[in-house]
Formats: structure tokens, C-alpha cells, sequence
């Protein structure tokens, strides 16, 4: 008997589109952690998780406004990332740094 095997990619994905609570916490590491190119590389694979068409749609973006503003050659505005992350269902917050890195 032949097990089925999954690419990384494709398992990240599912996961993805298949538990919110997942998704928030991916993108906060991201966030905090992730240099630019990490987090357009998350925001990828969130929009193949979710659909590039219907992220589109739901951001009022076209689909391919979308996939170029994700493309390595792409700038992310932050209407963009906002109206993104919205149509996942997610949105963008913010908190306080720790007192050691907050500037007095």
C-alpha cells in the first residue's frame, strides 16, 4: 500500500484554511519574528489557502493586482495588507512593545 505524501507547502496550506486560530498565530511569528520577504511568502500561501480569486474579490483588488502586489517585484501597501488580511477573515493590531525597547 502506497502512502500518500504532501509537499511542506501544501500541508502549511491546508492547515492554514482550515483553522482561523492557526492563521492568527502563524501571522503574528511572522510578524515578529519575519523579515519582509517572510511575511509576503505567509501572505502567499494564506491567499493559495484561501483562493486568489476570492481574497480579490473580497479585498476589491483584481486577481492580477493581487498576484503582482504578492510577486517578488510586488509593494505591499498597508490599504492592501488591511483589505488582505480582512478577507481571511483576520485583521491587523497593534501592541506594546516590551519597556526595554520602547524609546523614552
Amino acid at each position: 500500500m502506497e502512502i500518500p505524501c504532501t509537499s511542506h507547502d501544501d500541508s502549511v496550506i491546508n492547515i492554514l484554511k482550515n483553522d482561523p486560530e492557526f492563521t492568527v498565530e502563524y501571522l503574528n511569528a511572522v510578524l515578529e519574528d519575519g523579515c519582509s520577504e517572510e511575511m509576503m511568502l505567509a501572505l502567499h500561501r494564506l491567499v493559495t489557502a484561501f483562493g486568489l480569486k476570492e481574497i480579490a474579490e473580497t479585498a476589491n483588488l483584481s486577481s492580477n493586482a493581487l498576484y503582482h502586489t504578492l510577486s517578488s517585484a510586488g509593494n505591499l501597501e498597508l490599504k492592501s495588507f488591511r483589505a488582505i488580511l480582512e478577507a481571511m477573515g483576520v485583521r491587523l493590531a497593534i501592541m506594546p512593545a516590551s519597556k526595554k525597547t520602547a524609546i523614552s
